[in-house]
């Protein structure tokens, strides 16, 4: 499993590549971390400043509790449903 770096850290790394003052693949040697996590770090910090992304997340996160709760709720008037008619066949209609 890769070691994991401090968010300290990781916003060091970041911010010297942003500045651009050298290449990524030589950024990510300098600090001992591979290309691939040093573009990862700067997709999801890049995400994390974009306000619009920010918002699309919320959103994302909000609609995914809802449709967990709509689930829920489905469920429970299926078993409502099943109990009503369980409970209803032993009536006698007079």
């Amino acid at each position: 499993m890769p070691k994991a770096f401090p968010e300290e850290f990781r916003r060091d790394v970041i911010a010297v590549a942003r500045k651009g003052e050298a290449p990524l693949t030589t950024i990510a040697k300098d600090f001992g971390v591979s290309p691939a996590a040093l573009h990862r770090w700067l997709k999801k910090a890049d995400e994390e400043d974009d306000p619009k992304t920010r918002a699309a997340k919320e959103e994302s996160a909000e609609l995914r509790e809802a449709k967990k709760r709509i689930k829920l709720l489905e469920q429970e008037a299926e078993v409502m449903r099943r109990a009503v008619a369980y409970l209803s066949r032993d009536v006698n209609p007079k």
